[in-house]
């Protein structure tokens, strides 16, 4: 095993409170501006997730320093925009994996 391979990069977690305030850990599997807008968006998966649970949340997010202020998608074609975006990304990520396996 090379050394990249073993150093594996540490997964961002953030902390997202629930409807009783209680702190929530979440995984951010994906980070991405959507094509001619200047709004952010992050996946996110709950860290305490059964493996078989596809649970995957999106928020649009805006960076002031180290604070971090994360909006829900209310707007049906935003989430549209937003679910096509993070699928062709995961498609693109899924062709890169399998043409790294095959060489």
């Amino acid at each position: 095993m090379s050394k990249e391979e073993q150093v594996q990069e540490e997964p961002e977690i953030i902390f997202i409170p629930d409807e009783e305030g209680n702190e929530e850990e979440f995984e951010v599997i994906m980070k991405f501006e959507v094509d001619g807008s200047d709004k952010k968006y992050m996946m996110v998966v709950p860290v305490d997730a059964d493996e078989e649970s596809d649970e995957v949340y999106a928020f649009r997010y805006e960076e002031d320093g180290d604070d971090l202020q994360l909006y829900t998608i209310d707007d049906e074609e935003e989430w549209n925009i937003v679910e096509e975006t993070f699928n062709t990304l995961m498609d693109e990520f899924s062709e890169d994996e399998e043409e790294e396996s095959s060489k």
